[in-house]
């Protein structure tokens, strides 16, 4: 799979505890972007969850939402389309600055870059059909220095997928967090 360019966003992988528990917030009614699953979100200044971009700080990623469309009708989908207008407006989000990710980068990640931090790209990219995101780590913004927006921990331990292939599927936590203290890179 990593000799293959697939990205799928940044998916939850793990948490220490064993347990990945998403949080319920909100998204302003009428927000007018797409918001993905497995897309990376800010806490937006008036407390509702709005679309990471990319070299910034966020607190996780999109799992999903309900809403109350305007018809009345309870929805649930994995994604937030723009511009829709609902009410009681619950959205799911990673928030634990614990939880390890999974995400593809856009070149080849060796052994030798564990510790090193990178930036995303295509953070907004995705399909609207399937509502998954495809957002990708930056490989070639690795670097051992500073504080970039994820840090590397691991070779995603995936079939298929081995340090230094084309498009490697890394596992990182979010070290511009924007709950804790940007982690600089060991």
């Amino acid at each position: 799979m990593s000799a293959t360019s697939a990205p799928f966003g940044l998916r939850p992988a793990y948490h220490p505890s064993g347990v990945i528990r998403p949080t319920a917030m909100t998204i302003a009614t009428g927000y007018a972007a797409n918001i993905l699953q497995f897309q990376p979100v800010i806490i937006h200044t008036d407390g509702t969850i709005r679309a990471a971009s990319a070299g910034g700080s966020f607190v996780g990623t999109f799992m999903g939402v309900e809403f109350t469309d305007s018809d009345g009708r309870r929805r649930v989908s994995n994604k937030w389309t723009a511009s829709t207008s609902a009410t009681e407006i619950v959205a799911y989000i990673t928030m634990d600055p614990a939880i390890v990710y999974e995400i593809q980068a856009t070149s080849s990640v060796n052994i030798t870059n564990i510790g090193n931090q990178a930036d995303m790209s295509n953070v907004t990219a995705g399909s609207t059909v399937t509502g998954l995101s495809e957002a990708t780590l930056d490989a070639s913004s690795l670097a051992d220095t500073g504080t970039l927006q994820l840090r590397v921990v691991a070779i995603a331990p995936e079939v298929g997928n081995t340090a230094g292939d084309a498009y490697t599927i890394v596992q990182v936590q979010i070290s511009e967090n924007q709950l804790v203290a940007d982690k600089a890179a060991f």
